[in-house]
């Protein structure tokens, strides 16, 4: 797969985007254990962060968004990497399931973890917040809505204020999925993802072309 976006050489930014690439590059994201890389050997920022130095003052939002969600968040470390993969896989987004599974295995997600939400197994998570996370983000990032039953599961175990936060961040996860799709991104080589997981529009799921949500693959 080709990239169809260079990176953004560090030497050529603007000042709006030299601002930008530190709040991604020296924020929270660089603090502490580092499970997946936020910039290149030669300092350009990786995944979705390149793109954002397109339109600073939106990537500066964009990013925002994203460090409250990943930062600030009301979920347990385990509900919110379940949520975000749940978008991950829902899209076949190769650099999300690179990033999310190396931190979802340093909160405690392991490989049955991964393959139960990939298959929509729900039963496998034994704690009733996390069953009720993942399959909530499952339904909102494959089918775009959730039925009178689901609404009202999810509204008994995780309130109104989780669930708005929980939509929140299926719909970024799913921004940057899009984003890393259409300009064709790829997990880093070597990391063990299919490379032309992003490649074709019409062979990944999430949205299909009938602007249907296609199902995950399990």
């Amino acid at each position: 797969m080709t990239a169809r976006l260079a990176k953004i050489a560090v030497e050529s930014f603007s000042a709006g985007q030299r601002d930008l690439y530190d709040a991604i590059a020296g924020g929270p994201r660089a603090r502490g254990p580092q499970h997946f890389a936020v910039v290149d050997g030669e300092g350009r920022l990786e995944g979705p962060f390149n793109a954002m130095l397109l339109h600073p003052r939106l990537g500066s939002a964009l990013q925002g968004l994203g460090s409250v969600i990943r930062y600030g968040s009301s979920l347990s470390d385990r509900a919110r990497e379940l949520a975000i993969l749940a978008v991950a896989y829902a899209w076949d987004s190769a650099f999300e399931r690179y990033a999310h599974e190396a931190v979802g295995r340093s909160v405690g997600l392991d490989q049955r973890d991964f393959d139960a939400l990939r298959a929509a197994r729900f039963e496998a998570f034994a704690d009733p917040h996390e069953r009720s996370v993942a399959s909530t983000a499952y339904a909102l990032a494959t089918r775009r809505d959730l039925s009178d039953e689901e609404f009202a599961a999810a509204g008994a175990e995780l309130g109104p204020a989780l669930l708005f936060e929980l939509s929140t961040l299926v719909g970024y996860y799913a921004t940057l999925a899009l984003q890393l799709r259409i300009f064709r991104v790829a997990a880093p080589v070597g990391t063990g993802d299919d490379p032309g997981s992003n490649a074709s529009p019409g062979s990944a799921a999430g949205p299909g072309a009938d602007g249907r949500p296609d199902q995950p693959r399990p």
